[in-house]
């Protein structure tokens, strides 16, 4: 077995790995619950093969993870079902080990450390969650970590900031990239003079693709940090910039997410996480570039300006 199955493929991560397997003419698998949208996003592709699944039936998980050598974890949940993320690799876990799969790479977040307690944080950082979004995120990496050890499967976990891109419209440098595209104000969660990091998203993919090809890559955790870090002032006025338009900002702090919450689901939730915008986690990433070799970052400066050019023609 050779192949390479993202499940959960969809998404702004799904995508860009597709596009660095399609550059290597790397043949792969598409897993996701909806056959139009994998049609759109892989339809015209040759390299890609669409499978969809009901992750609550194990011979559909089975039937997914058949055949594959490897299996990228992208699955995403609504931001108020997080209880789902472990419910969800576990039941991935299963069905990859029922069919002989070799590997598994779960793609994680910051949310599983807490809050920040060297700066910047390596992997070896303590896992303090204080959240609940937080400690389902490190239930989830822990399936990983200990089917792994137990020879069960290989299994890592990379680990990702908040990423922007072209398309990507679950971001928080989203409404900043359409309002200077389009003209409008900017809707910015803050404090916004901290300094955070981000990834653009299309760098994303050649660094997976090269990580789960490394025999160096499994039975542990590694980061995947941005081309340094930024404050969200700085972001916007670079996206605005890209358009040729002056900055307009209505900035939103905890309170405002509380009042906001009491009408918007997404709102509400954000409240637990706002601490990642008083007290960022920056990650180090020197462990991968020691692996892999250095690792082309888009600046934020070409990857505001690509985002905005995208937003001003969709």
């Amino acid at each position: 077995m050779a192949g390479i199955a993202l499940f959960g493929a969809a998404g702004a991560i799904g995508r860009s790995i597709a596009a660095a397997l399609r550059a290597e003419g790397r043949p792969y698998r598409v897993v996701g619950r909806s056959r139009a949208s994998l049609e759109r996003d892989f339809g015209a592709d040759p390299l890609a093969e669409i499978v969809t699944w009901t992750p609550d039936d194990p011979e559909s998980v089975r039937a997914a993870a058949r055949g594959m050598d490897t299996i990228i974890h992208l699955v995403g949940v609504e931001y108020h079902q997080f209880q789902q993320h472990p419910v969800l690799m576990r039941q991935v876990l299963d069905g990859a080990v029922a069919e002989g799969v070799a590997k598994l790479l779960l793609i994680g977040t910051v949310y599983p450390y807490g809050r920040a307690q060297t700066m910047p944080v390596r992997e070896d950082h303590p896992r303090r969650p204080h959240t609940f979004k937080g400690r389902m995120r490190k239930a989830q990496e822990d399936l990983v970590l200990e089917a792994d050890a137990a020879g069960r499967i290989r299994g890592a976990v990379l680990r990702l900031p908040d990423f922007y891109g072209p398309g990507v419209e679950r971001s928080v440098l989203r409404s900043a990239i359409d309002a200077a595209a389009k003209g409008g104000r900017a809707q910015m969660l803050g404090p916004i003079d901290r300094p955070h990091e981000f990834l653009y998203v299309p760098d994303a993919g050649p660094v997976v693709a090269a990580l789960v090809s490394r025999d160096e890559a499994w039975g542990r955790v590694w980061h995947l940090a941005g081309p340094g870090t930024i404050t969200a002032r700085e972001a916007a006025g670079l996206a605005f910039a890209a358009a040729g338009r002056k900055p307009k900002l209505m900035v939103v702090g905890k309170l405002g997410l509380r009042l906001g919450g009491l009408f918007s689901p997404l709102l509400r939730e954000l409240v637990e996480m706002h601490y990642l915008w008083t007290d960022p986690v920056v990650m180090d990433d020197s462990a991968l570039q020691a692996l892999l070799g250095p690792i082309a970052k888009t600046s934020y400066a070409e990857g505001l300006r690509r985002s905005v050019m995208a937003a001003a023609e969709a």
